[in-house]
């Protein structure tokens, strides 16, 4: 039997799922954190591995590499700033107990050979030096066993370590700096000319412009902060050149040098050793006395010049490892700019 329906009376129904929605609805934008949901559930490429997993993963592997980084970098700019200071110090000490002691040697016979001079100044003076005599020579034999080891630690733990664009993997030649203490005494190196006194402030090369500055007729060469060093005549040997923006350099002609003044002052060792001196050799040191003292003054300026520059050095060091910025710190930032610059990245570590 069937059950007759209201005529006129419209029977509502429910919209399906999806119907009902009117195209302006269905273009409007969703919001952000709604698209980001819903990316989020696309991009899951194994269970429950989500792409904020993915993000969080790699943020963490950035920034731990990051701190092992940064950890290195300060390990390194520790033992940089740890041997290069302690080899200033050792090389400074050595050099200045050995010129030190010289100079009383040179100044105390200087005074008690003065004619006329006081009885008891004298034998005090002479007393001085005699004691002053056996320090003088270990100082001195020490500073001949150590000279070249000197210059090489210098090399190594001053030069090389504030060498802001110096690559260790970098292929070079072994014998790119053939400079040494016997090429000196080859070449001639007069310590007494002001064209061979270390500078620190002056650029350029002496007699750079001259293609040939060791032949006979070329002018004498002007103070700058390289300069040609010329071989004797007959050897055959090209120039070479002293860098006074070298901490090696500097040690190589300041033990030179000082050598040079141990020579001279022959007839004051003699007397200081507590043996007599004759007068011939007193009165040709008090001939020469005047060169002598410029020599050791010279000397004095060497080492400051040494101690300057080593000075200037460790601040190099100290600007090699400095704190990057904000941006370095930035994931993928930090890669990009390490495209065209060194800024985040001042040391290379290999490993």
């Amino acid at each position: 039997m069937s059950h007759p329906t209201s005529v006129g009376t419209p029977v509502a129904a429910t919209p399906a799922a999806g119907q009902g929605t009117s195209p302006a609805e269905a273009n409007q934008p969703q919001g952000l954190w709604a698209r980001f949901l819903d990316w989020n559930q696309k991009l899951s490429v194994v269970k429950n591995l989500t792409f904020i997993t993915i993000a969080t993963g790699f943020l963490g592997g950035y920034f731990q590499y990051l701190s092992a980084y940064e950890a290195k970098v300060s390990a390194l700019a520790e033992a940089d700033m740890k041997a290069a200071t302690a080899t200033f110090v050792t090389i400074s000490n050595a050099y200045a107990e050995a010129q030190m002691l010289q100079e009383l040697i040179f100044y105390n016979f200087a005074a008690a050979s003065l004619a006329g001079v006081d009885p008891g100044d004298k034998a005090l003076t002479t007393k001085a030096g005699n004691e002053n005599f056996a320090p003088y020579t270990k100082a001195r034999m020490a500073l001949r066993q150590n000279s070249s080891i000197y210059a090489h630690e210098a090399e190594i733990y001053i030069d090389w370590a504030s060498d802001l664009g110096r690559d260790p993997d970098a292929p070079r030649a072994l014998d790119q700096d053939p400079l040494n203490e016997a090429l000196l005494g080859t070449y001639d190196f007069d310590c007494d000319a002001e064209a061979n006194m270390p500078r620190l402030g002056i650029t350029g090369t002496a007699s750079s412009d001259d293609a040939d500055p060791c032949r006979a007729d070329a002018p004498p060469p002007q103070p700058a902060q390289r300069v040609n060093l010329c071989a004797k005549r007959g050897t055959g040997r090209r120039p070479v050149t002293i860098d006074w923006q070298s901490a090696k350099h500097h040690l190589l002609t300041l033990h030179f040098c000082f050598e040079q003044s141990h020579r001279q002052l022959a007839t004051a060792r003699v007397w200081a050793s507590n043996n007599v001196v004759g007068e011939d050799r007193v009165k040709a040191f008090r001939d020469n006395e005047a060169r002598y003292r410029a020599a050791l003054d010279k000397q004095v300026v060497r080492l400051n010049a040494f101690m300057s520059l080593t000075m200037a050095r460790l601040e190099s060091i100290r600007g090699k490892y400095r704190p990057s910025g904000f941006l370095c710190h930035l994931p993928l930032v930090r890669d990009a700019i390490g495209l065209f610059s060194r800024e985040c990245t001042p040391v290379r570590i290999g490993s």
